[in-house]
């Protein structure tokens, strides 16, 4: 009989590292070994190494196959299913999957739960700079949801400006401003970026200017927006100018020569272009949004809610005018933006036409090569009749040779300036000229003889 390794013997292998299963005249052997390292049979005889099978890439034969080990011992009648090498591989990638969710668990830090924050005073003093803050510890501070810590977490990707309005606080995420605004304290968000730290830098010390300026009327919190805003503006400007710089550079110097690497610079700018005119269009519409919740507009009076101060629902003027003149501002940026997305789209346009009628041109020449190719072939065609051994008659005469040259001169001529006039007529097209053709067609019958319809003779 045909005794063959079974699964049976592989699970009772791997139940222990110093089991062992063996049968007569084949003793197996299965050692467990830790997550990374392939399983190994070893066998007295013969004597093999699976891994040697399972790593190699080559021809040799898979020795978990069923037909790979198998010698006449003498077995019971009971059959068992073969292992199979998909056995093994579940076993590997399972606990794989363990070593990875392990790891990962284990990376997990506290901090995760910790923001870095710059919280400015009410005098507009900056208190900390850059503290960790827990993000339990500022939701009961400010009675907030932890859902809203999530949109200003700068460890998460958010694109989408917000302006969400709470009971005591509003908080304010727009591209490199992520801030919690409240009637006497302003808690800044950090972002990391060398070019958000910058602007970061630069919107401090213009919102602690900002807030220690108190002769303006506003109250606290909305010279903290009006700041916030009023950095936003400049990042949208200046990223703006720089782009404007670019492709109108780039468009002057495509009307000299056009390239391929001018080509491949005019997609990217392309690109650049319409990822900052999405961005300004967000932006405006969270504006937008804002201006259009009256409640929203009222709950933002902050200092007022906490002189319990009650507010007319459509008492909101100065935060209505406030956020209005942004909003004017930001989308003037919008349609400046769509006026060079428009020109760019007009200039790559204009390209594709020229490329085509540089194309149409080659393909024309092609076309003139070949006519003219033809008549010298219809030429040679007579001069390759007179050129066989055979007799015409013709040679004998004295101007034989002169008027077959002419012949086929003339020959070549006639065919080459007739396929060059037709391919003239096919090249000549027009937006008007579409059925030139059949109105400058006469009719062959006379006046009287014609039918009348409603749109004239025919």
């Amino acid at each position: 009989m045909v005794w063959r390794l079974t699964l049976r013997h592989v699970k009772a292998a791997l139940g222990s590292s110093a089991r062992s299963v063996s049968a007569p005249g084949w003793p197996l052997s299965r050692s467990v070994v830790a997550l990374g390292c392939t399983p190994r049979f070893s066998c007295d005889t013969p004597r093999f190494s699976s891994s040697r099978y399972l790593l190699s890439s080559g021809t040799r034969r898979n020795p978990l196959d069923p037909g790979f080990m198998t010698r006449n011992v003498s077995r019971g009648p009971k059959q068992s299913r073969p292992v199979e090498f998909n056995d093994l591989s579940d076993i590997q990638e399972e606990a794989t999957r363990a070593a990875i969710l392990e790891k990962v668990m284990k990376g997990r830090q506290p901090t995760d739960l910790m923001l870095r924050c710059t919280v400015l005073d009410a005098e507009g003093n900056v208190k900390t700079i850059s503290g960790q803050f827990k993000k339990s510890d500022l939701c009961g501070e400010h009675r907030l949801n932890p859902r809203d810590l999530r949109k200003i977490d700068s460890r998460v990707p958010n694109l989408v400006p917000t302006i969400l309005i709470r009971k005591e606080a509003f908080l304010v995420n727009i591209l490199h401003i992520r801030a919690l605004v409240k009637a006497d304290t302003v808690i800044l968000f950090d972002t990391f970026g060398s070019a958000d730290s910058r602007l970061h830098s630069v919107f401090l010390y213009h919102l602690e200017h900002n807030l220690k300026t108190k002769g303006s009327g506003l109250p606290y919190e909305f010279r903290a927006l009006e700041s916030i805003l009023l950095s936003v503006l400049s990042a949208l400007e200046a990223e703006m100018v720089f782009i404007r710089n670019l492709v109108g550079g780039l468009l002057a110097e495509m009307e000299d020569n056009i390239d391929h690497d001018r080509f491949k610079r005019l997609l990217h700018y392309s690109r650049r272009l319409a990822s900052f005119k999405n961005r300004a269009t967000l932006v405006e519409e969270a504006l937008e949004e804002v201006l259009g919740q009256d409640d929203d507009l009222t709950a933002m009076y902050l200092t007022d809610k906490k002189d319990d101060i009650i507010r007319e629902l459509d008492d909101h003027e100065d935060l209505e005018v406030l956020l209005e003149s942004f909003s004017k501002q930001v989308e003037e940026i919008v349609n400046e933006a769509e006026n060079i997305e428009t020109n760019v789209q007009s200039t790559q346009e204009i390209v594709e036409l020229i490329l085509d009628s540089n194309r149409n041109s080659l393909l024309a020449l092609d076309l003139k090569v070949s006519i003219i190719t033809m008549g010298i072939g219809s030429g040679a065609m007579v001069a390759g009749l007179f050129g066989m051994n055979l007799m015409s008659h013709v040679e004998t005469h004295p101007w034989a040779f002169y008027g077959m040259t002419g012949f086929a001169t003339a020959l070549a001529t006639v065919v080459a300036c007739s396929g060059l006039r037709r391919l003239a007529k096919i090249r000549k097209v027009g937006l008007s000229n579409t059925n030139s053709s059949r109105a400058r067609r006469k009719p062959w019958l006379p006046l009287p003889l014609r039918h009348r319809t409603p749109d004239g003779w025919s």
